[in-house]
């Protein structure tokens, strides 16, 4: 007997109802013999299925096929009537033996027997839809990316995707009545179609520069497609939802390019291009040097800014300010990582002075308060409970809970502020930022006097406590410059090193400075805490050396510079 027959059916149902009364009356003799023999019959019957099934499903395609072929093009070249009409109605019709037969698989789906054939079928049917549609859909979408922009793309690629979602959730639910109801079955075929478009979209959106591009797609989807066509075409349009979110998702997490990232380079093409203008002409390129997201933040604001009201523009601002700052901070960290440490914090201090001082004109608090309930303290249903246990063990009395606490206070929510302010933000780390170069500059040219001293220190008070406690270490009382560290060849030997990082390395620091920041009194400003550690580091060295080395040793084996002329040295690197 095979699946066709019209006795399968009534034969299947017989030996489920078998196979349920065997279960159910374990006591009759050889119930569990009978109970082996009729799920081996059913578990066969249930693999005839599965095979009529994929039969059916295999056929129905050929028959697509050749009615493709048949109507003069190939299944990429099918016009829209005749994909309507033949994929979708002789594919119902070709397979409409299968309907009685998955109507009844359904109906017993109570059964984990059936619950198993049953998603068999699903993705049986999924993979067989998807072999025959997806050149079609891949031909479709590409044909619209070799005609269309990017905008134009994105909306007829969504209304064609929509048109075949709807039109599969409608030959799905043909077949499969009971489960059309939980899109999730219909995932193995709509995932796969839907990522024809994502991965059509994606290298556009992630190329695309244009704010203005962006900002019609982000309407385009969100307004359009998941807003309107989908909230009103209902669950049949569910499964695009997904792909939907990604593509928003691509728009909003910004990628730096690698020429984004190119610093100090990019810099250093700038500055040989406006050497070659004359004086009185302005770089037209210096937005090229800022980092992207910078640049399209500050237009973005400029343009709003005459545009909306001073509540909404203030929030919108605090927002993206916040949100920029952020950006600049990673892409600093991807700076460090592609050239040095010293490019990536000069890279953040151009483009959080630069934010800062952009957004200096609007006229507006960059400051917004957040409210929130805060429900963490009420515990009155606890308290209510132990106040209640305590009358009842005589300790306490009814009239004291009222006078102990306040229904309203104790049931009402706390209203929690928290103000947030970009600037202040931004202030801060632009602070930190600074602080850091500084400390790094400074140990990078006079690490070795820091050390010294540090060592010296160190000595002085374990030399000091050793005194006090009577007991002194032969090695630690000897002088300091019998130390094996402070010799006066050890001293002057460091004091070389940190003269040629004066005339080697603290120039290369300036002019990459200089590169970085082209304002002069910005230089100056963040130079002059360098130069107040470097002079520092001397004087204190200085002072070592008149205390605990000869004149002698001090002019002609340690040689280390006058603070005067020092400091003359450092002046003539401004």
């Amino acid at each position: 007997m095979n699946v066709g027959n019209e006795n399968f059916l009534p034969l299947l149902k017989r030996l489920d109802e078998c196979i349920s009364y065997v279960e159910s009356n374990p006591q009759y003799a050889e119930s569990s013999v009978y109970l082996v023999k009729f799920r081996q019959l059913q578990s066969r019957a249930l693999g005839m299925i599965r095979s009529h099934v994929v039969s059916v499903l295999k056929s129905a395609s050929s028959q697509v096929q050749a009615a493709i072929r048949s109507s003069g093009g190939s299944k990429a070249a099918v016009s829209e009537s005749v994909e309507a009409s033949v994929i979708y109605v002789r594919f119902k019709a070709a397979a409409s033996e299968l309907k009685p037969l998955l109507e009844d698989i359904e109906s017993r789906s109570s059964r984990k027997e059936y619950v198993q054939i049953l998603s068999e079928c699903h993705r049986l049917y999924c993979e067989q839809r998807f072999s025959l549609i997806r050149g079609i859909v891949h031909q479709r979408i590409s044909e619209f990316a070799k005609k269309e922009a990017l905008p134009s793309l994105t909306r007829s690629g969504c209304a064609y995707l929509m048109q075949v979602c709807q039109l599969e959730h409608q030959l799905f639910d043909h077949f499969f009545p009971s489960s059309s109801e939980d899109i999730s079955n219909l995932a193995p075929l709509i995932d796969p179609l839907c990522t024809y478009l994502y991965d059509t979209l994606r290298p556009k959106l992630i190329h695309e520069t244009n704010l203005d591009f962006l900002c019609e797609l982000i309407d385009i989807l969100k307004v359009e497609v998941l807003g309107e066509q989908i909230s009103r075409r209902g669950e049949s349009l569910a499964g695009l939802r997904p792909t939907l979110h990604r593509i928003l998702a691509d728009i909003a997490n910004y990628l730096p390019s690698e020429n984004d990232l190119d610093y100090p380079a990019k810099l250093e093409q700038s500055a040989e291009s406006k050497s070659g203008t004359t004086s009185a002409d302005e770089n037209p390129d210096v937005f090229k040097t800022w980092y992207p997201p910078l640049e399209k933040t500050l237009s973005c604001l400029s343009k709003l800014y005459r545009c909306l009201e001073p509540a909404v523009f203030t929030g919108l601002a605090q927002e993206a300010v916040e949100v920029c700052s952020l950006s600049i901070q990673k892409a600093s960290k991807l700076v460090v990582k592609r050239s040095s440490p010293m490019d990536g914090q000069l890279f953040l201090i151009k483009h959080l002075l630069i934010l800062r001082e952009q957004i200096a004109p609007f006229d507006i608090e960059f400051s917004v308060t957040h409210k929130e309930l805060d429900f963490s303290h009420l515990l009155f249903k606890f308290r209510l409970q132990e106040h209640l246990r305590r009358i009842l063990r005589g300790q306490a009395s009814l009239f004291d809970w009222s006078r102990s606490t306040s229904l309203a206070r104790t049931l009402s929510p706390r209203v929690l502020e928290s103000q947030i302010d970009a600037k202040k933000e931004l202030e801060k780390s632009l602070k930190a930022t600074c602080e850091e170069f500084i400390m790094s500059v400074t140990k990078l040219v006079v690490d070795p006097m820091l050390s010294f001293v540090t060592k010296v220190t160190a000595v002085k008070v374990a030399l000091s406590s050793g005194s006090q406690n009577q007991k002194l270490d032969p090695v630690m009382a000897k002088p300091l410059k019998d130390q094996a560290f402070a010799t006066p060849d050890k001293v002057a030997e460091l004091v070389q090193k940190v003269s040629a990082s004066l005339q080697q390395e603290l120039p290369k620091v300036m002019e990459k400075m200089k590169l970085y920041l082209q304002n002069p009194s910005t230089r100056t400003i963040l130079f002059k805490p360098i130069k107040t550690n470097i002079v520092e580091a001397h004087i204190q060295v200085q002072s070592l050396l008149k205390s605990e080395y000869t004149p002698e040793e001090v002019q002609s084996t340690i040689n280390m510079v006058s603070i005067q002329d020092l400091q003359a040295q450092l002046d003539h690197l401004l």
